[in-house]
């Protein structure tokens, strides 16, 4: 009578036993990605078809033999069935798309234009303000957005500023709320749109617009109707890097957001570490990993239908 575990580590010695000389240098990569990546998935997987108990750890084995050699397979669905008739949850999930969604629409708003201005300058500056993008991440991730909390308080600078300007009379409610969740979302992630989108525009070949000029078109129909297409790779590129953490961010809602901004991150470090209800968290983060994934394996696939 063997475990699952043994069994499957049996298969993985057998296999590596096979695997010859250079072999792995294509083998390694993928031995990581199952290491970090899928044999988790398929941890929060099993936990999240579980029993919640009070144990350690706290759910219980959806597998189990029993007398003799059967093996009995026990999922509870009830874990992904509260997701979507809890009212908590389902609003979780539409406060995580709408930060998130708005985020990444303001990153491109901004991102585009800084992006398009740097592909535009000369080669001297250009490396000067690629710099100055990357800039932040020479910075602490805590510390730029604790920075966020001392500017946007009630005691804060823009309150004091706009005080002493006699603006306003009491300070403004500008922390604790979804709207400086995506100011912090927009500043943190901000150079992963603008870093994709510049590297779009610069391969493209300026003589496409001097042709557009000499066929009539403004400066402005030039831009949307050349640049833009264009650069609907790095657009795209960049609008996943910014979506996809922001819909699971955790540390800049509970700090800028305060506990009236409800999201996922907040639900699945609620469930884990407040209600010790590791069945629920898993189910939450299992969603959540489809909701981001399945889409993005969609285009892909659409795009390479269309390649070939």
């Amino acid at each position: 009578m063997y475990r699952i575990e043994e069994i499957v580590i049996a298969w993985i010695r057998d296999l590596m036993k096979t695997i010859k000389g250079r072999d792995w240098i294509i083998v390694i990569p993928y031995i990581w990605v199952f290491l970090f990546f899928i044999c988790p998935c398929f941890i929060l997987i099993k936990i999240s078809f579980s029993d919640n108990v009070l144990a350690s750890p706290p759910y219980t084995s959806v597998l189990e033999w029993l007398s003799g050699e059967v093996l009995q397979l026990r999922l509870n669905l009830g874990n992904y069935l509260t997701l979507f008739t809890d009212e908590m949850y389902v609003k979780g999930f539409m406060t995580s798309i709408l930060i998130a969604g708005t985020s990444t629409i303001c990153c491109l708003l901004i991102g585009f234009p800084m992006a398009y201005g740097i592909a535009r300058t000369s080669e001297k500056f250009r490396t000067i303000f690629l710099m100055l993008v990357v800039l932040p991440f020479w910075t602490s991730f805590l510390i730029r957005v604790y920075a966020w909390i001392v500017l946007l308080s009630p005691a804060g600078v823009i309150n004091n500023v706009l005080i002493k300007w006699h603006l306003i009379s009491a300070p403004l409610p500008l922390l604790n709320n979804s709207y400086a969740a995506c100011i912090g979302i927009i500043y943190a992630y901000l150079p992963f749109m603008i870093i994709p989108v510049y590297s779009a525009i610069e391969k493209i070949d300026y003589s496409f617009m001097e042709a557009a000029y000499d066929l009539g078109c403004s400066p402005l129909k030039a831009f949307f109707s050349i640049i833009v297409p264009l650069s609907r790779p790095g657009i795209y590129a960049g609008s996943a890097l910014v979506f996809v953490p922001a819909i699971g961010e955790f540390v800049i809602p509970e700090l800028l957001g305060g506990s009236q901004t409800l999201t996922i991150g907040r639900l699945v470090w609620n469930e884990f570490f407040g209600n010790m209800s590791w069945p629920t968290a898993a189910a939450l983060s299992m969603v959540l990993l489809l909701f981001v994934v399945l889409p993005i394996v969609l285009a892909q696939r659409r795009k390479d239908s269309r390649i070939y």
